[in-house]
């Protein structure tokens, strides 16, 4: 069997997949500054985000804590949009002629762990304990790496790498 690809495929469909990456890479670029102005990319802000703003019984706060239909919302939202995302970035992977073998792999397989790490960790901000802000940052970096690692590798392969 002839495994596919993706820098033989013909060139119309390398231009499709190519401009579907860069459209996919944009509206999760432009998620990601929402990202680091809600949060200013810190563990006090991503705390300040979900639990709320510190304040003594006078003061209004700055931010209010996330309330649980918001969590459910936001959760539900954004594991089933990451999960779609990385399953066609994976499948996309999986056909490319640079990464192989165990890491082609990993590489798929990390973005949907720190998907669900990610966000579980959101809650464990908004109702355990704020020291889960380290975890969802940490995370939060490997699931963005991730996706800009194998849309490089795409990219590269689909438009490059037989020029």
């Amino acid at each position: 069997m002839t495994e596919i690809q993706l820098h033989k495929l013909d060139r119309g469909l390398r231009w499709f997949l190519s401009a579907f990456l860069l459209v996919l890479s944009i509206g999760v670029s432009v998620g990601l500054v929402y990202v680091c102005t809600t949060t200013e990319i810190n563990p006090q802000g991503t705390v300040e985000h979900y639990a709320g703003s510190d304040t003594d019984e006078f003061d209004i706060p700055e931010k209010y804590p996330k309330s649980l239909e918001a969590m459910l919302l936001m959760t539900h939202t954004h594991i089933i949009s990451f999960a779609i995302i990385f399953v066609l970035l994976g499948a996309l992977f999986h056909f490319n002629s640079m990464v192989t073998g165990k890491w082609k792999t990993v590489i798929m397989i990390e973005p949907l762990i720190a998907t669900l790490v990610t966000f579980c960790s959101i809650w464990g901000i908004r109702y355990c304990h704020p020291s889960f802000a380290y975890l969802t940052i940490l995370s939060g970096i490997l699931m963005y790496l991730s996706f800009y690692l194998m849309s490089i590798i795409l990219l590269y392969d689909l438009l490059i790498k037989d020029l």
